[in-house]
């Protein structure tokens, strides 16, 4: 049985160009900065959780990064950023999966994630994303978690979100997780909208 999701998220990547969503930026320099805030260096495995067409692989590649892999529910929005990279994104691990629902098969060095954790307004949900959180991150591995803040939208691209200030995202993470920096940062929208975020970024506690 498909799941709904996967038909949600297919048809918004099929159906839209990257400058007609909300989430999208030329440059991911906020995801960029709070990794460099953590120490995260080349060498290092890198997940993007929910990282649909975003170009934050084509910068950690320009980096230096070669250990990367990126995750969404979209096969179609895969499909796009791995043409997108050329030969460069044949050696990208694309792993199509619900992130509430994946066994990852390895470990990580670190966890990006941009705007997955505020969709997710079941509790059973939440308590799944962190145990594939804790399970795909090597001990003393690094995290970004960026949600929408209280200020922010209620909805996104038709569906509901939960809002978090940095201190309910915390509490929303529980035990287990150093919190090294956090920050209310404002994602303006390519037709000029401000979304405040919320942004935490630290390790995981081994």
């Amino acid at each position: 049985m498909r799941d709904p999701k996967d038909d949600h998220w297919n048809a918004v990547y099929g159906s839209k160009a990257d400058t007609d969503t909300s989430w999208y930026e030329p440059k991911p320099t906020d995801s960029l900065a709070m990794l460099d805030r953590l120490g995260v260096v080349i060498g290092q495995s890198v997940i993007d959780v929910g990282g649909g067409t975003s170009t934050l692989v084509d910068s950690l590649w320009g980096r230096g990064h070669r250990d990367l892999a990126v995750l969404d529910v979209s096969a179609e929005a895969l499909r796009q950023s791995r043409e997108r990279l050329g030969k460069d994104g044949e050696q990208v691990e694309w792993v199509v999966a619900d992130l509430t629902e994946w066994a990852p098969s390895r470990r990580y060095d670190v966890w990006h994630d941009r705007a997955v954790f505020h969709f997710l307004t079941d509790p059973d949900a939440r308590a799944a994303y962190l145990t594939s959180l804790r399970t795909a991150v090597q001990p003393g591995g690094a995290f970004v978690v960026a949600t929408f803040a209280l200020s922010g939208p209620e909805h996104c691209s038709g569906l509901p979100v939960a809002r978090h200030s940095a201190e309910g995202l915390i509490d929303a993470l529980g035990p287990g997780f150093e919190v090294i920096d956090q920050r209310e940062i404002i994602h303006t929208t390519p037709w000029g909208s401000e979304q405040p975020f919320t942004w935490l970024g630290g390790r995981v506690v081994p």
